[in-house]
């Protein structure tokens, strides 16, 4: 995906928000590891755990397990190996939460995309690795060079799927699909519409590898792929 063909925009509740304050933290009162929730069956490497049935007479416990089966619907479909890599991920790290990382990753799409259209290099700084964020870069400085901005609309994000997840070296990466409907306006320095429409959202599909070092005491992930679908 170059960032030219991304296009932006954003109803911005999580606006203003870090990357790491939405990725795959754990919410404080919550205390179930990700591979509790990820552990194979027997015989099944990576498939999801089927919890068992509470005590009649633990209704904290109860609550506890509604509450984890809340979280797994929460969380995509995704294939055994990924579900592998999510139970590497979640041993290497015991804040992580799926279900958290997923939302967290729709906002940040959300974050990431709204701040290349306005051409909010500090924000795609924070939120970018190096090589990532200087495609962004080339593309802000291309635009404004032409005099042209972007008026892009998000109008929703269809569907986020996992790709791809696991540790390597003490790298955690996680790779998801976005699937979204976008309307795109490109204006020239007079405010005219040289390209696209308001009125029509065309599908883009984009696919995303955040990473983030296990051990490091930063608990930030950061956008450091992006392609298309």
């Amino acid at each position: 995906m170059t960032p030219e063909i991304v296009i932006l925009a954003m109803i911005a509740a999580f606006l203003g928000l870090r990357l790491y304050s939405v990725l795959g933290r754990r919410a404080e009162h919550e205390e179930e590891p990700i591979q509790g929730r990820f552990e194979g069956r027997q015989g099944q490497p990576g498939a999801p755990r089927v919890a068992a049935p509470a005590k009649p007479d633990s209704r904290g416990e109860d609550r506890a397990r509604l509450q984890q089966a809340q979280r797994l619907r929460e969380v995509p479909l995704a294939s055994p190996a990924v579900e592998r890599g999510l139970a590497e991920i979640g041993q290497a790290d015991r804040r992580f939460d799926a279900a958290a990382f997923v939302e967290g990753a729709r906002g940040a799409y959300r974050m990431i995309l709204e701040a290349f259209w306005k051409g909010d290099k500090a924000a795609l700084r924070q939120l970018c690795d190096d090589e990532v964020y200087a495609g962004f870069e080339a593309a802000i400085d291309a635009r404004l060079a032409a005099g042209e901005t972007l008026d892009n609309r998000l109008i929703r994000i269809e569907e986020t799927a996992f790709v791809a997840a696991g540790v390597d070296n003490s790298f955690a990466k996680i790779t998801l699909r976005f699937r979204s409907d976008i309307a795109a306006v490109t204006r020239d320095a007079e405010g005219n519409v040289i390209a696209g429409s308001l009125d029509d959202a065309i599908e883009s599909i984009d696919v995303w590898t955040f990473g983030r070092a296990v051990n490091s005491p930063d608990p930030d992930w950061l956008l450091e792929e992006t392609d298309e679908g």
